[in-house]
């Protein structure tokens, strides 16, 4: 910005110059021209925008923000981007210091906290404002970010949980449909434990049918969506606000996942599923969409991609968005707050770039687009969007997340029963809800 300026005081120089110089010529001649004064170019509105984003989300998302500066000289956005381990603590003591961003993205897990606490302003009239249709978003996506009606963060994308698979182990194994390029799975339990007992028999020893690390959340993503395919599956707390997972849906959930394991369906002690099926090791894995984007690249994987198939009684999968909010700042000016919702229009219109990292874009008419169906994968899991459950809006849900991960590690891990795991994480959810 100061070369520009530098640049500008050196043009004023020499326009100076030129209508000295015209000054002198008309008063030799006895004629005069009034020149019009250069105007100085405005100075453009600074966003600060803070992201939570790792590997090929953060290389789209900064790619997305260096085209959005470059189309336009009103808004200049400096994005900072930090782990995420430690961006929620950091984002909510921003906010409480004084120094929060202008613009932040918040996941939808995360976000009853922060209307809670009133931490995150209500976008609803500034999307109005500035010619934002909240309408024109996938409505199951856009109702994650709406509390007493009013809009809090405009919905990017989701990311839901999906069935990527190896189409060279599901050939060999004779379960791929070669016209369709889909998996050949019968209906039910026993249809999808069938799929996987054939890719076993197929396979080498050392590819395992199915990948799920035996840590982590992947478990727990898995077991929420197929309970929530369940018709009086889904409820995480009752109507007096207490846990209510452990009953015999939650539990018939649990005690298939639990089999896969047992069973060596899953292969035994794995602690990084991502790599393993990008090194061509496992022939199918669970994980969020997020991983299309690097798993097209592998040179080891002849890429296909599903919604998680329906084992029971409807379509649902596990998933979460990435919103962009506005934090409550003391001197947050109304210029600020336009330009914020500008930039939230531009990236939720252009949601095909968001896509190319495996995302959802939550506009409509950007699924619909061509642009968005010349993405290859993208397609074949974009009807999630409709289906994601998400996790039960409490500003403690991460913690109690946390716990269930906690006890289903002990029982992947053979020191528990499926009974035992939802008993002890349902206690322990409703000792942490009464902290």
């Amino acid at each position: 910005m100061a070369r520009d300026r530098l640049g500008w005081a050196s043009r004023w120089a020499k326009a100076a110059a030129v209508l000295l110089l015209a000054g002198a010529l008309a008063g030799c001649t006895g004629e005069s021209e009034e020149q019009p004064a250069p105007q100085p170019r405005r100075e453009a509105v600074r966003l600060d925008y803070w992201t939570p984003f790792s590997g090929g989300d953060n290389q789209f998302m900064t790619e997305m923000v260096e085209r959005f500066n470059k189309e336009q000289s009103e808004i200049m956005v400096v994005q900072t981007n930090s782990r995420l381990d430690d961006y929620y603590t950091r984002l909510r003591t921003a906010i409480l210091s004084g120094n929060a961003p202008d613009i932040a993205i918040i996941h939808t897990t995360s976000m009853p906290q922060f209307v809670q606490n009133g931490y995150i302003e209500e976008v609803t009239a500034a999307a109005e404002q500035i010619g934002l249709d909240l309408n024109q978003l996938n409505s199951n996506i856009r109702e994650s970010t709406e509390y007493n009606g009013q809009s809090y963060a405009v919905p990017l994308d989701t990311h839901a949980l999906v069935m990527y698979y190896n189409k060279q182990h599901l050939r060999r194994a004779g379960v791929l449909d070669e016209a369709t390029g889909k998996p050949r799975i019968e209906p039910g339990e026993e249809g999808f434990r069938q799929f996987l007992e054939q890719i076993r028999e197929a396979v080498p020893a050392d590819v395992t049918p199915m990948a799920m690390p035996s840590t982590r959340i992947d478990s727990v993503w898995l077991w929420w969506s197929l309970y929530n395919q369940m018709d009086e599956g889904g409820i995480f707390y009752n109507e007096q606000g207490e846990a209510a997972f452990n009953n015999p849906q939650g539990l018939q959930a649990l005690s298939y996942i639990h089999g896969l394991y047992k069973d060596g369906l899953i292969g035994p002690n794995i602690n990084d599923s991502f790599k393993l099926f990008y090194d061509g090791k496992a022939a199918v894995l669970f994980l969020g969409m997020w991983g299309t984007g690097a798993f097209e690249k592998s040179p080891e994987v002849e890429l296909g991609v599903v919604t998680v198939p329906v084992l029971y009684d409807r379509p649902a999968q596990w998933g979460d968005s990435h919103s962009l909010a506005i934090p409550k700042k003391h001197n947050m000016t109304d210029e600020k707050r336009r330009a914020a919702m500008i930039f939230s229009k531009w990236m939720v219109e252009n949601g095909e770039l968001w896509a190319q990292a495996g995302h959802v874009p939550s506009m409509t008419k950007v699924v619909e687009s061509e642009a968005f169906h010349q993405l290859e994968y993208r397609n074949d899991y974009a009807a999630a969007a409709d289906h994601v459950v998400y996790w039960p809006r409490h500003p403690k849900q991460w913690s109690m997340i946390e716990i269930l991960i906690t006890e289903f590690e002990r029982m992947i891990y053979d020191k528990q029963t499926p009974e035992e795991t939802l008993m002890q994480a349902q206690l322990k959810v409703d000792v942490a809800l009464e902290e």
